[in-house]
């Protein structure tokens, strides 16, 4: 973390992950041309019903660290300029990962006064992402010699209203009543149609 020195006798106090630090990400796209009625005979058939695509994207990925501080009254250890101080720790962190711990929490503690704790600072990992964005679309050709035409378009972002904590909507100072929880959640199913004329 290079936006504040937490610890001003000790810079290495600063060091841990990288908050950038997203472990995995993979995310795919395609688009598919449904094949129904698309040669139909019937011209009211392929070109109401015909001709339609389907595109979609696939977005996957692990969360970002998360720095658990102290708080509370010693949370800047009596230091007058900017300082965080950071709980002790002993254990490991594991991962329940529901609305009211997303990571256990057992194994904080505060140090003593004047102490400054030695729980490495962005060594909690917040909430990943899973969501598909998808779309329903078909152009009507109105001139063929001049290649006008319309699209009409139907988008859904987060299509099966997948639900996605926020990457930093968890508690993570120690001293807080809902240390440890998820506090925030990202945008639900969003819906959006569109038109698009071409000429």
């Amino acid at each position: 973390d290079l936006g504040v020195l937490y610890n001003p006798y000790d810079w290495r106090y600063n060091m841990g992950p990288s908050q950038f630090d997203r472990r995995h990400v993979f995310v795919t796209s395609f688009v598919y041309s449904l094949p129904f009625l698309r040669n139909s005979t019937s011209r009211a058939l392929r070109t109401g019903l015909g001709g339609w695509e389907v595109s979609g994207i696939l977005s996957m990925q692990t969360g970002l660290p998360l720095n658990v501080t102290l708080g509370g009254s010693n949370g800047n250890n009596g230091v007058k300029t900017a300082a965080t101080n950071l709980p002790d720790f002993t254990g490991s962190v594991s991962y329940p990962k529901t609305n009211s711990e997303w990571f256990s929490t057992s194994g904080f503690s505060a140090p003593a006064l004047g102490q400054w704790g030695n729980y490495p600072i962005d060594s909690v990992y917040g909430p990943g992402y899973y969501g598909w964005d998808l779309a329903l679309l078909k152009t009507f050709q109105i001139s063929e010699a001049r290649g006008s035409r319309i699209e009409f378009r139907v988008e859904a972002f987060n299509a099966f209203n997948h639900v996605n904590p926020n990457y930093n909507g968890v508690s993570t100072t120690f001293t807080s009543s809902n240390f440890g929880a998820i506090t925030g959640y990202a945008t639900q199913r969003n819906l959006e149609l569109g038109l698009r004329l071409f000429f």
